[in-house]
């Protein structure tokens, strides 16, 4: 056994098969080189057969990425693990993870699979892809709710075919702690060759337990790689979160006696990008990476914490990436302390026309708005990223009207594969005005199943960041849109998912 907790980041995979969260191949590149700076050990940064686009977000990582090792993720297949090998050409440091399930409901309903194919396609898939790359992982999918016997034997076997790491997920989040972490103990005990290849854990929370689960099945089961996702990001109720997992095992390292060379001080903007990108808002109540993670509304709290900080807090704010100093810069800033911003807040920009175009959008931003937080300079690259792609849709300007007991009434202009065309229309508010005036020209015919409003920062004078995501025959995006003024904010937020929707890109639902 290690002392080191091995970190595998399955954002740019299982993160982004929550509904609506799919990224573009720059938003990709863009989080895996945060994720780089974050130190994690493994990226997941795809499923390379599912689609051509996944294939080059996967090849473009691969090539973009020195320090993490790339994975991608492939059925039990030759032509997934072939595709999955051709995408990693090139990297440093490349794993191909393979998976198939081994529970009776899912082999028999699912597979259509007896036990004894689902064996020799186990060993075959191992077999195949360590003759392509070193090394390979293995999930049983739907582990936790697979037969013991059954199972031990399949993980005998894939080892012995050249499986580097065993991944036992609980695929449905049905499991509880201390039964998860016996079951995982218990497997390597069985597993005669069990020392042959790391353990590792991929937990679901479907009941709000995947941290636990996970952090049981290293302590008790002996785990030495937890697979997560910033945010907890993934589909149903979301994954294991890495920013706890991380926190849990630095902050108590007098229990689980481990390591991780993760830099936390990257999390917190490894956080806000992952949010910004994909819509999906943290709560402020969210561990560590919530904007009331480290807040003290109680008056004996805050008494506490101004006499001796470690009377209630456990970790410090700036040690996860919180800025102490919330106002940056202002209209009078220049384009060094600009640059200088972005370097403290782990923001890296690919190029000088990126940094350039940027500052313009700060200095336009600063105009409007005279104090300006960390929280606008990370929503104002995370647009300029947005920004940087072909867009079929783009925003030019904004007029609306809305008066007690008038009908709000909104126009707008907007460009449409680079020629600007004008729209107007009435609606209940002036959002919803301005949102049907787009739609008015466009005619999209698609659904909205959320509208959400966030605040950037905590003042009236805070940027507004609106979510839209929208469904259409049978495709569902999220578009991200901020700005000072809200219904400016919700008109790019629509045109952004507009935008995903022009994406064409086909996705194949798979799960580790």
């Amino acid at each position: 056994m290690t002392d080191k907790l091995i970190i595998f980041d399955t954002t740019l995979r299982d993160g982004e098969q929550s509904p609506g969260a799919s990224m573009t191949r720059d938003e990709k590149l863009r989080i895996a080189r945060q994720l780089e700076r974050l130190k994690v050990d493994v990226i997941e940064a795809g499923f390379a057969a599912s689609s051509n686009g996944d294939f080059e977000a996967v090849q473009s990582i691969a090539q973009a990425i020195k320090d993490s090792t790339v994975c991608s993720l492939s059925r039990a297949n030759d032509r997934d693990i072939s595709r999955a090998a051709e995408a990693l050409q090139g990297a440093n440091r490349a794993r191909i993870h393979t998976f198939i399930a081994t529970s009776p409901l899912h082999m028999e309903k699912k597979l259509r699979m007896t036990p004894d194919e689902v064996f020799e396609q186990s060993k075959l898939s191992v077999r195949f892809a360590r003759n392509l790359i070193d090394d390979i992982e293995f999930s049983a999918e739907d582990g936790y709710r697979s037969e013991p016997d059954f199972l031990c034997r399949v993980i005998e076997a894939v080892i012995k075919e050249g499986a580097t790491t065993i991944n036992v997920p609980d695929t449905v989040g049905y499991a509880v702690p201390e039964l998860y972490g016996e079951f995982i103990r218990s497997l390597r005990e069985r597993v005669p060759n069990s020392d042959k290849a790391i353990w590792s854990v991929h937990c679901h929370n479907d009941l709000g337990m995947a941290v636990a689960n996970s952090l049981a099945g290293v302590k008790i089961g002996g785990a030495r790689q937890v697979e997560c996702t910033i945010n907890g990001l993934g589909e149903r109720a979301g994954n294991c979160s890495l920013e706890e997992i991380v926190m849990a095992v630095k902050t108590r390292r007098d229990y689980f006696g481990l390591e991780v060379g993760i830099d936390a001080r990257q999390i917190v903007a490894a956080s806000r990008m992952v949010s910004q990108t994909t819509g999906f808002v943290v709560q402020p109540n969210k561990a560590v990476v919530g904007a009331n993670a480290f807040a003290h509304a109680s008056g004996i709290h805050q008494d506490g914490v101004l006499k001796a900080r470690d009377t209630y807090e456990i970790m410090r704010a700036e040690d996860v990436g919180w800025s102490a100093n919330k106002i940056v810069l202002g209209k009078l800033s220049g384009r060094n302390a600009f640059k200088q911003r972005l370097q403290d807040l782990g923001v890296a920009l690919d190029s000088e026309t990126e940094v350039n175009s940027a500052f313009a959008r700060f200095k336009e931003l600063a105009d409007r708005k005279s104090e300006i937080f960390d929280e606008d300079i990370l929503a104002l690259v995370s647009q300029e990223s947005v920004a940087g792609d072909k867009e079929q849709y783009g925003f030019v300007s904004l007029s609306q009207r809305s008066e007690t007991g008038e009908t709000p009434q909104a126009a707008i202009v907007f460009t449409v594969a680079g020629k600007e065309v004008r729209s107007q229309a009435h609606g209940n508010g002036p959002v919803d005005a301005s949102l049907k005036a787009i739609e008015a020209q466009v005619q999209s015919g698609a659904e909205m199943v959320l509208y959400s409003v966030n605040a950037i920062s905590g003042s009236t004078e805070s940027q507004g960041e609106v979510t839209v995501r929208l469904q259409n025959s049978g495709r569902v995006v999220n578009g991200v849109g901020s700005d000072p003024d809200i219904v400016v904010a919700s008109a790019k937020a629509y045109l952004s998912a507009l935008n995903k929707l022009q994406s064409k890109a086909e996705r194949v639902a798979a799960q580790g």
